[in-house]
């Protein structure tokens, strides 16, 4: 697959803040994509052409990304999720959506599931975190990974407001939320971590299994090991990130039509 230039960038003043998104195409259900933490939209360049060829898909930047407001308030998971939403409404984006969360969005459409399940056909978690990543992985670390996590932070220190400050508050609110709902989900897992060699074993095979026991949150649910990848299979494997998004977007449609 060629890289194709995204969309241009819009903004939209949204509840008192400007929100920098992209959107394109037409059809639903429509596609929403949301970055990791700190990711632009950029980071979907691969892929955002082909999605909207067949379909609306959307992203946009957090608050703090690029021509985004800074964040006014702390943002965890259910303030990106509310924030979202009115993104949504704003743009007339109507429901039902796929959602597709990477990285330290998978917490993110995670919630999103939860709390409105009549507005999500189907979700793809993409390298997604797990809570237990956030709980447990940081147990494994070895010393020079938290003498660079030091340093990193003593270099470019996080904003107080960053969601990556907020994930506590952000785990709580999963703790809170209702079952996630039975839906399809598809979980596309990278097998190629990267620097395997210089990171605890016992720290990798926690991951797999949060990785495994995301995919349990649905009976629904199947994983898809992405061979050629490690955190970021939409950069090195994209004809298979819009495979399995295409199949999410079928099996979702599938299922609302039998409901």
């Amino acid at each position: 697959m060629r890289p194709v230039l995204l969309p241009i960038k819009l903004t939209r003043q949204v509840a008192g803040a400007t929100v920098e998104y992209i959107l394109a195409g037409s059809g639903a259900p429509a596609v929403v994509l949301v970055n990791g933490a700190g990711g632009p939209v950029e980071g979907w360049f691969k892929v955002f052409a082909r999605l909207a060829s067949s379909r609306c898909t959307v992203a946009w930047n957090r608050p703090g990304i690029d021509q985004s407001s800074k964040p006014a308030v702390p943002q965890t998971a259910l303030e990106v999720v509310e924030s979202l939403r009115e993104l949504l409404d704003a743009l007339a984006v109507p429901p039902p959506y796929v959602l597709v969360g990477h990285s330290l969005g998978g917490l993110v459409v995670n919630l999103f599931a939860r709390l409105y399940p009549e507005e999500v056909a189907a979700v793809v978690m993409l390298e997604a975190t797990a809570p237990e990543d956030v709980r447990v992985l940081p147990r494994f670390e070895n010393g020079v990974q938290r003498w660079l996590k030091r340093v990193t932070r003593r270099l470019l220190p996080p904003h107080p407001f960053d969601e990556t400050e907020q994930l506590d508050a952000s785990l709580a609110e999963l703790d809170a939320a209702p079952p996630f709902p039975v839906i399809p989900l598809l979980v596309v897992t990278g097998a190629r971590p990267a620097l395997p060699w210089a990171t605890p074993r016992a720290l990798l095979d926690a991951r797999a299994r949060h990785q495994q026991a995301v995919v349990r949150l649905s009976p629904l649910g199947r994983q898809v090991m992405a061979l050629k990848s490690g955190h970021f299979p939409q950069f090195s494997e994209p004809e298979l990130v819009c495979a399995k998004i295409e199949d999410a977007v079928r099996e979702g449609m599938a299922r609302l039509r039998h409901i």
